[in-house]
């Protein structure tokens, strides 16, 4: 590694990274409104942008706030070595999912972290999402998460979906699985697979001495 990328810093996606499961997809099959899921996904990138998706995704929810959140309390699960990374690297979490329902994960599990998210409002008549303002990104032309990385300087990013494929070009080093894995082979891009977040925190460490070998050598 060069001098600069000594001080990576570290920025994770949510759903399906941390987590095991898409909470996101996990409150729609159990709350909302499966079919609508599904049909969306379909023109996601294409007719619709993610923001769109996932906006009426959460419409077809209908059920109380505190329905929700403890239901996923007790459902979802977060990626072993998730306490482990935070503790080394203090990472920021950038989701494009909600503060409302990550942050009773978070509590359940004993964790801070810094997070970057959107809102989203319970309402009988379907669930309200509030997505943060700001410029189109020039190269996706979404509102996308290369936002929330451009003070970092240098950073490592690991992602597994849609949402990450912007990022994860932008990142110094890329660590992926699922779908984001996926499209970075089709475009060529190199990256580290992982399937747990010990993966994660263990390629940093190799880099982090790798690094430290390459000063006492210079």
């Amino acid at each position: 590694m060069s001098h600069q990328e000594r001080s990576l810093a570290l920025v994770l996606d949510w759903d399906g990274t941390v987590t095991e499961r898409d909470g996101l997809h996990m409150a729609i099959e159990r709350f909302g409104d499966l079919g609508v899921l599904d049909a969306l996904e379909d023109a996601l990138g294409t007719t619709l942008t993610l923001d769109e998706v996932i906006a009426a995704e959460m419409a077809t929810i209908r059920a109380p706030s505190e329905e929700v959140r403890a239901w996923l309390v007790e459902h979802v699960r977060v990626r072993a070595g998730f306490r482990e990374l935070v503790a080394e690297h203090d990472p920021l979490i950038v989701s494009s999912g909600f503060r409302e329902l990550i942050e009773p994960i978070l509590e359940r599990e004993g964790v801070h972290a810094r997070v970057v998210a959107n809102r989203v409002t319970a309402g009988a008549d379907g669930w309200r999402a509030t997505f943060a303002e700001g410029p189109l990104c020039e190269v996706c032309g979404e509102r996308c998460k290369r936002s929330a990385v451009g003070a970092l300087g240098p950073f490592a990013y690991a992602g597994d979906g849609y949402s990450d494929r912007c990022v994860a070009l932008a990142a110094d080093v890329r660590f992926a699985r699922d779908g984001l894995a996926r499209w970075l082979d089709e475009q060529g891009v190199v990256y580290e697979p992982f399937d747990d977040l010990h993966d994660v925190r263990a390629e940093l460490r190799v880099l982090q001495e790798g690094d430290a070998g390459d000063g006492r050598g210079g």
